[in-house]
């Protein structure tokens, strides 16, 4: 078993940033794929972006290239999601996410979820 734990979120103005953290534990040597995916209200659940463990490229959603970015820290076993630029359409619920098989970016491909962060962005 894998175990995920959100932090970072909050409210924040649009133009503004905010970074989530996503720290793991237990059998994370099980993992190939980590992830971040995101729900907004009566929406279904969107992937943000995602990286296979054991490689160096980086995969974004269309809606929030060159505004996010993901990165990692392998010694504290921890991902990031640095989001800039917020605009009021991020706001959601955001879920770090770890898979062992491929499909970074679907959903389904993932067997672990933290229990979610809100991020709300609004004047």
């Amino acid at each position: 078993q894998v175990q995920l734990v959100e932090s970072g979120g909050g409210l924040v103005q649009p133009g503004g940033s905010l970074r989530l953290s996503c720290a793991a534990s237990g059998s994370i040597f099980s993992i190939n794929i980590m992830g971040w995916f995101r729900q907004g209200p009566g929406k279904e659940r969107e992937f943000v972006a995602g990286i296979y463990w054991s490689g160096d490229r980086i995969y974004y959603g269309d809606s929030v290239k060159g505004r996010f970015t993901f990165s990692r820290d392998n010694a504290k076993n921890t991902v990031y999601l640095q989001m800039n630029s917020l605009k009021p359409e991020d706001t959601a619920v955001y879920y770090c996410a770890g898979g062992r098989t491929l499909g970074v970016t679907t959903p389904r491909a993932y067997d672990y979820w933290g229990q979610g962060t809100q991020v709300t962005v609004s004047s």
